[in-house]
């Protein structure tokens, strides 16, 4: 009897802890993926088509503080990619001298300038690595397996990003 009232009136505190955060407003930085960046326009050097342009374009639109535009002239931030490599290498092989394991790296490394061309942020690289069992008889699963992970790695990137792209200070 004196367990059970222990125990449920425990339960009660953490459940009023709970409340009482939530009802504060209290949330980690970035918790809701809204940023706010120190411009109100921003040029992304990547290709139409590139699959971590698309997403740091949806990710920035996403928001209502910044808009994302074509034309490097009218932009108050200009974000140059200067390289984006995958890549792929044996991490270990077993007794027969076949492999293993891969390792996958996406690295990125790029800068941001303002409409006078100063750096905002000076050249950056962020490389990001994951690494992938591999089996000879499930070939097709692990194409999969790898090409879920570079998406992992691309959405971990975009978010990086973003974060890099707040904490630049105006001068």
């Amino acid at each position: 009897m004196n367990a059970l009232r222990s125990i449920s009136l425990r339960a009660g505190a953490v459940l009023l802890l709970a409340v009482a955060l939530s009802s504060c407003g209290f949330q980690l930085r970035g918790s809701n993926g809204q940023y706010q960046m120190p411009f109100n326009s921003i040029y992304l050097g990547f290709a139409e088509t590139s699959p971590l342009g698309i997403e740091l374009r949806r990710n920035l639109r996403g928001g209502d503080a910044v808009i994302v535009v074509d034309d490097a002239a009218k932009a108050e931030a200009k974000l140059d990619v200067l390289s984006e490599t995958r890549g792929k290498s044996i991490l270990s092989l077993n007794s027969q001298g076949r492999v293993r394991e891969y390792l996958l790296t996406y690295t990125l490394v790029f800068r941001v300038r303002d409409t006078k061309d100063a750096e905002l942020l000076g050249p950056t690289e962020i490389t990001l690595k994951r690494s992938i069992a591999f089996n000879e008889s499930q070939v097709l699963a692990k194409e999969s397996e790898e090409a879920l992970l570079y998406r992992d790695m691309q959405t971990d990137l975009v978010q990086q990003i973003l974060r890099r792209l707040a904490a630049i200070k105006r001068a």
